[in-house]
């Protein structure tokens, strides 16, 4: 295939020259002759947005960098999914739309200069300054419709102005990503929204630990995606799986499905994997493999609520060492963020009735996991009273929460709405068919375990090697078909009931 180096198309190193038009000449041109390899060579290379075309690779040479303008009008509006809708937005720094085979490649740099966007964000969310851009005033017009029906805080109207990803590939199919670092992005950094057969290997990203939204990848309503020999250091959650948010990802009904994630590691960021929120697709057939977290808030989470509907199921995850994170795993049917509070029935912890917008959490296997100095609580899963979570599996997996919890500045709000109860060890409630095998949970204080309005439990070889005085291994309130094998069934002091009133 041919190579349509950027520079004999008027390209020019050090940063300071504008490559749009160079860059986007030796894409047409290698798109006019039936595909090939665009190449960036060493140096650093001035942009604004890239929009790539099918059977053509972007490759970076080993010492370039792609850095992208910050002008904010530089982006036009283009059709987009923003944080899980189908609306207007910024154009994404690079762009590609109903592509067939697109890759992206080499030892280069991806830099979206993020700062200016996270700072008008800030001033905008905080400090009430409007931006200055025509672009956003443009958007909120093509998005009206949809800004005066929906009702939710995920989008916060008045205070976004709908920054682009910096990587955003749309209804693409036979994709590669392979080798490059992408860094800095205005918002999510790398977003896949509809695409088919994702290969991801060796890619770095990065975002620093207070960008806004700053999540690393977010996998949107995809399918058949292989993603390996990654690494994530950033902003918000690392690894994210999504599928539309609330009515309007019902209406489209796309899920993400057939997904394999292993051999990477996670350093900060709120999540290692996430599942979530926007669930409204359903999200099937997962599997998390041979991961390293270091720091994040949660290693595995789930996060869901009535609003959302569609779900989760049909998930293995297994071999994950954690360190240093708040809570190794989170499964949240109350996640608050985007419920309308004004409706009671959105937020009551009592039943309600089951709609389309119920989603349902089920089938997830866990196995080999050692979580080390977790800083908060050892696990929590929390389905919907009217809609219990079904069928989770622990096998041989040690949590070890850390015997000092302020060594990291305490716990933060975002943990506390998931520690409803006393205690540091699992909190397991409104869920049908548990199983715990060969599971060590070690505790600053408080029960190992904790289920209330659970049923059909099976426990085999529980321990917690330090147990608090006074303090059983197992708590229980409201549960039905509980099964204790082992040498501890007939302690009397390993397990206590707790009865209402």
């Amino acid at each position: 295939m041919a190579i349509y180096d950027i520079t004999q198309y008027g390209a020019v190193p050090g940063g300071t020259f504008d490559n749009t038009a160079a860059i986007g000449a030796a894409i047409d041109a290698c798109d006019q002759n039936g595909g090939g390899t665009v190449f960036i060579p060493a140096g650093t290379f001035l942009t604004g947005p890239i929009e790539l075309k099918s059977r053509m690779t972007l490759y970076l040479e080993s010492g370039s960098v792609l850095k992208f303008k910050d002008d904010f009008d530089s982006y036009p509006a283009v059709r987009t999914r923003w944080s899980g809708y189908e609306c207007f937005g910024y154009k994404p720094l690079i762009y590609g739309v109903g592509l067939k085979q697109v890759a992206i490649k080499g030892e280069g740099i991806i830099d979206g200069q993020g700062q200016a966007w996270w700072q008008a964000y800030r001033e905008l969310r905080y400090q009430k300054v409007l931006p200055v851009s025509s672009v956003r005033e443009q958007l909120l017009e093509l998005n009206h419709t949809l800004r005066t029906t929906v009702k939710s805080n995920i989008v916060e109207w008045d205070s976004q102005f709908f920054r682009p990803a910096l990587l955003q590939l749309l209804d693409c199919e036979q994709v590669v990503l392979e080798g490059i670092t992408l860094q800095n992005s205005p918002f999510w950094n790398t977003h896949l929204v509809y695409c088919d057969q994702v290969n991801m290997r060796g890619v770095s990203i990065k975002n620093p630990a207070d960008t806004p939204n700053g999540d690393g990848l977010d996998v949107d309503s995809c399918s058949n995606v292989r993603i390996s020999d990654c690494h994530f250091d950033v902003g918000d959650d690392c690894l994210c799986l999504k599928s539309g948010i609330d009515e309007d990802g019902r209406r489209v009904g796309r899920p993400t499905e057939n997904v394999a994630v292993t051999n990477c590691t996670m350093l900060r960021g709120h999540g290692g994997v996430v599942f979530g929120s926007e669930t409204a697709g359903g999200i099937r057939r997962i599997v998390i493999s041979n991961c390293i977290f270091i720091g994040t808030d949660r290693g595995i989470r789930f996060k869901t609520n009535r609003q959302r509907g569609g779900g989760v199921e049909d998930v293995r995850i297994s071999n994950i060492f954690m360190q240093d994170v708040l809570c190794p795993l989170a499964i949240n049917g109350f996640y608050k963020h985007g419920v309308d509070e004004s409706n009671p029935l959105m937020t009551s912890p009592n039943a309600v009735p089951i709609t389309e917008a119920t989603p349902v959490i089920k089938n997830i296997y866990i196995s080999e996991i050692l979580a080390k100095n977790c800083l908060a609580s050892a696990g929590f899963i929390y389905g919907l009273p009217e809609q219990p979570i079904e069928n989770v599996v622990l096998r041989h997996v040690t949590l070890e929460t850390t015997t000092d919890p302020q060594e990291k500045g305490g716990e933060p709000d975002m943990v506390r709405e998931e520690r409803v109860m006393a205690g540091d060890g699992i909190l397991v409630k409104h869920v049908k068919g548990l199983e715990l095998h060969q599971v060590q949970v070690e505790t600053r204080q408080g029960p190992a375990l904790m289920l209330e309005n659970v049923s059909d439990v099976d426990i085999d070889g529980l321990r917690m090697k330090k147990r608090h005085a006074s303090t059983p291994v197992v708590r229980v309130q409201e549960v039905e078909d509980l099964r204790i094998s082992g040498d501890r069934a007939g302690d009397a002091a390993y397990l206590e009931t707790v009865k209402l009133g």
